[in-house]
C-alpha cells in the first residue's frame, strides 16, 4: 500500500512511536485530502464532505506553518516529498 511504503521511506531512522510527529500528521492529512478530493469530483453536491475537506486543509496548513517556523529544512523536505505547493504567505 502507498501509505505503508511512504511511512517506511520517511521514517526509516525513526521509531513507530513518532506517529504523532508533525510530518506524520501532515502526511495523514494529505492522504485524507486526496481521498476527499477524488470523492468530491464524483459527488459535487456533497456539502458535508466539502466542509470536512476545508477543516482538514486548515489543520494541515496550521501544522505546516508551525513546522516552517520551527525547522525550515524539514518543512522544505516534507513539501517536496508530498508534492504540496508552498503557501503564498511565505
Amino acid at each position: 500500500m502507498i501509505k505503508n511504503s511512504f511511512i517506511s521511506i520517511i521514517f526509516q531512522e525513526k521509531k513507530e512511536e513518532n506517529c504523532g510527529s508533525v510530518e506524520f500528521q501532515v502526511f495523514s492529512f494529505t492522504n485524507k485530502i486526496r481521498r476527499l478530493t477524488s470523492h468530491l469530483e464524483l459527488h459535487r453536491k456533497d456539502y458535508l464532505s466539502q466542509r470536512g475537506l476545508r477543516k482538514i486543509l486548515e489543520k494541515r496548513q496550521r501544522l505546516l506553518s508551525y513546522l516552517s517556523k520551527k525547522n525550515r529544512v524539514r518543512y522544505k523536505e516534507l513539501i517536496s516529498q508530498l508534492n504540496i505547493r508552498e503557501s503564498k504567505n511565505r
